[in-house]
């Protein structure tokens, strides 16, 4: 079948991502033996244009819509990101009668309400490299028995998920089509692992990728990376949730990065614990120049509501092992959480600059997610019904701070701007 991905550009962070999960389902459908196309928008204002004309080349007999974020998770003035999806659903109906397909992590979420609002034929919940070509085998044989895992189709009952036990099984992209979407001056994306087993009371990891932890082996990572720096791509970034779980796992894939020799530029996110001086030597050695580290908060009540497994010392340690390892650290606060009091706000506003971290961004407030322990907590508190459709941002904060937390962070702001 020809086969259309489309990957729209969401603009909901500084950094634009390339489309990853797309193109690991566009290599297992290509794998399949389909003819397959991804379409990258780089832009909202390109996107009609370049829709209209890559539709009419290749006339697909499928079209599958690529849903990364719902919204930018800024409860100031939340930008609602679906409303551009819907406009490339409906220009995609418009001019070609082929099937419209829903999948991606934004999706993956809200699987029923999201195609409900988007109007398209079907989603994937969760990875697709499996799913979608089983999807394609199903149309082709229009239809008959019952839907593939993870499908959902409007008003029916979804049919049950399905995870594969180890990502070598998965297909990879190759290094070409980062080359036609005109990635040669952006970071790569790198995931060696998927899965959210650490319960953060607002985390929505779990509902996209499942709960264990799985792994491609290093050496498959490797072998990509490789191929990827054959083609000039020595950039990358690490997207897994927490590079450092399992601890022997990241300590063998660098230490099979030092002995490649590629000359790699990486970022990563780090959980702030299970951090040792030989883990930090080895992601130096092996071309990490940047962390994410999300502690979230300075205040050890508050972590605790958060289910944070860790705590403000190990959080100090490690910051500063990396620091003295040379590799710059990105912080985040997340401030507003259940438990949070004025008084918390500014033991985690000091606790952060006595980190003395290269940047650091807070967050004010929590988006609020189906099926997590913060939901719960906001349905018990009467911030939120149990009928509330959650694919609309709504987010958490402690009511008694609403109005001071925004103007205290605001303040921050503007004193450090004008100490600049």
């Amino acid at each position: 079948m020809r086969v259309l991905f489309i990957s729209a550009a969401d603009e909901a962070g500084a950094m634009t991502p390339l489309p990853l999960g797309a193109a690991c389902v566009v290599a297992a459908t290509e794998k399949a033996g389909h003819e397959v196309q991804l379409l990258a928008l780089p832009s909202k204002a390109e996107s009609e244009g370049r829709i209209r004309e890559t539709i009419e080349q290749l006339r697909p007999e499928v079209i599958g819509v690529s849903v990364r974020n719902i919204d930018d998770q800024n409860m100031n003035s939340p930008q609602f990101l679906l409303a551009h999806i819907k406009n490339v659903v409906t220009v995609c109906r418009d001019i070609s009668p082929a099937p419209i397909v829903l999948g991606g992590a934004g999706y993956s979420i809200f699987p029923e309400s999201a195609l409900a609002y988007l109007g398209a034929d079907m989603g994937v919940q969760g990875e697709g490299e499996v799913a979608f070509p089983a999807l394609l085998s199903w149309i082709e044989r229009r239809k008959q028995g019952p839907a593939p895992p993870a499908v959902y189709l409007p008003a029916k009952l979804p049919t049950p998920r399905a995870f594969a036990a180890s990502l070598d099984a998965l297909p990879l992209p190759e290094p070409h089509l980062w080359l036609q979407t005109g990635a040669a001056a952006t970071r790569i994306p790198v995931q060696s692992r998927r899965g959210g087993p650490l319960d953060c009371t607002y985390c929505s990891t779990s509902l996209i990728e499942g709960r264990p932890v799985r792994r491609r082996s290093p050496a498959a990572v490797v072998r990509w990376l490789t191929e990827l720096g054959q083609c000039g791509f020595r950039e990358l970034y690490f997207v897994d949730n927490t590079f450092n779980v399992p601890p022997p796992y990241a300590k063998d894939l660098c230490r099979k990065l030092i002995a490649a020799g590629l000359g790699l530029d990486w970022w990563a996110i780090v959980y702030p614990k299970w951090v040792d001086p030989d883990l930090v030597e080895l992601m130096a050695k092996a071309g990490c120049t940047q962390v994410g580290l999300g502690f979230e908060s300075g205040s050890e009540p508050v972590l605790q509501q958060l289910n944070k497994r860790f705590d403000c010392a190990e959080v100090t340690t490690i910051a500063t092992m990396f620091r003295n390892a040379g590799i710059k650290r990105h912080g985040f606060l997340l401030l507003g959480a259940p438990g949070e009091t004025r008084d918390s706000v500014e033991e985690s506003l000091a606790f952060a600059d006595g980190l003395y971290l290269d940047a650091l961004k807070v967050t004010v407030g929590l988006r609020i997610y189906p099926q997590t322990p913060l939901a719960r907590m906001a349905v018990a508190e009467g911030l939120i019904s149990p009928d509330d459709n959650l694919l609309f941002p709504r987010f958490y904060l402690t009511p008694a701070l609403r109005d001071w937390l925004p103007a205290r962070v605001a303040e921050r702001d503007s004193q450090q701007q004008t100490s600049e």
